[in-house]
C-alpha cells in the first residue's frame, strides 16, 4: 500500500501561515459547503486532509484534538490525575485556552495556548498520546471544549477535524466526511509519523496503543466515535493522501 504522501507536503503557493483569503472558492467556482466535518480515528488522516482540502478551499481549519492535546498536556504540567473525572473538570472550567493558526515551518495544524503557554510542541509527546483518550471522554471536558470549537467556526467558512465533530461539534454541517482506514494501515502510518520525528516504536505497540484508543473512544458515554448518519465514508486504505484529498473536494458541490 502506498504510504501518505502528505507527510512532508509543503503548499506550494501559500505556504504555512500565509494561508489565502477565506474566500469560498474551489477551482475558480464559488463552493457550497461552508462547513466541513471530517471525523474518523486516530491515524485516519483527519488532520493532513483536513488541513490540504482547508488550504485548497482557502478555508480556516480546526484540528480539534490539538485542544484536547493541550488540555491533557497542562493536566500532566500540573500533576493531575488524567483519570479524576472532578480534576479534569475544573481544568477545563478555569483554564483560558486560545487557538491561532501555526507559524511558518511548523508540523502543527494550529497553535494552541492554554493559560497563557504554548502546548503546541508538547501535542505528541508519549505522554499526552497515552493520556488524552483519559481526559476527552470527560463529559465537562468535551462541554467546555465544544463550546470553544462552535465559537470559532463563527469566524468563516471552516474545515473541522475531530471525532465528533459531525455528531456533536457541528451537527447542522454543510458536509460531513468519516475517513476510516484499516488499524494495520493506521498503525503503518502513524509508525511513520513517529519515525520522522526520530522515534522507532514496535509496529506492534503502535497497533496495540491504536486498538486501545480506538475502544475507549467508540465506548465513551459522552459523544462516541461514529459516522454521523448522513456523513460519506472513505475508506482510505490504498489510497495516497492526494487522492483521499481530491475525493473530499469533489463532494464539495460548486454552485451554479
Amino acid at each position: 500500500m502506498p504510504p501518505w504522501r502528505g507527510l512532508s507536503i509543503i503548499d506550494s503557493d501559500t505556504g504555512r501561515g500565509e494561508r489565502q483569503s477565506r474566500k469560498t472558492r474551489l477551482g475558480g467556482r464559488q463552493a457550497a459547503a461552508k462547513t466541513i466535518a471530517i471525523d474518523g480515528p486516530g491515524a485516519s488522516g483527519k488532520s493532513d486532509i483536513g488541513d490540504l482540502v482547508a488550504r485548497r478551499l482557502g478555508y480556516l481549519f480546526l484540528d480539534t484534538g490539538a485542544m484536547y492535546r493541550a488540555l491533557t498536556w497542562l493536566a500532566l504540567q500540573r500533576r493531575l490525575d488524567p483519570e479524576d473525572e472532578e480534576a479534569m473538570d475544573r481544568l477545563a472550567a478555569g483554564t483560558r485556552m486560545e487557538v491561532s493558526p501555526p507559524p511558518p515551518g511548523s508540523s502543527e495544524r494550529c497553535c494552541v495556548r492554554v493559560d497563557g503557554e504554548d502546548a503546541t510542541p508538547h501535542l505528541r509527546t508519549p505522554e499526552v498520546e497515552a493520556s488524552v483518550s483519559l481526559v476527552s471522554r470527560v463529559p465537562a471536558v468535551r462541554r467546555e471544549l465544544v463550546r470553544i470549537q462552535r465559537r470559532l467556526v463563527q469566524g468563516g467558512p471552516t474545515v473541522m477535524a475531530g471525532r465528533d465533530i459531525g455528531t456533536v461539534v457541528l451537527p447542522d454541517a454543510d458536509l460531513k466526511v468519516y475517513l476510516d482506514a484499516s488499524r494495520e494501515e493506521r498503525a503503518r502510518r502513524r509508525r511513520q509519523q513517529l519515525a520522522l520525528k526520530g522515534q522507532a516504536p514496535s509496529f506492534e505497540s503502535v497497533l496495540a496503543d491504536l486498538e486501545k484508543r480506538d475502544d475507549m473512544d467508540s465506548t465513551r458515554s459522552v459523544s462516541p466515535l461514529r459516522p454521523a448518519p448522513d456523513a460519506i465514508v472513505i475508506n482510505t486504505d490504498g489510497l495516497s493522501l492526494e487522492e483521499v484529498v481530491e475525493k473530499v473536494l469533489s463532494l464539495v458541490e460548486p454552485r451554479s
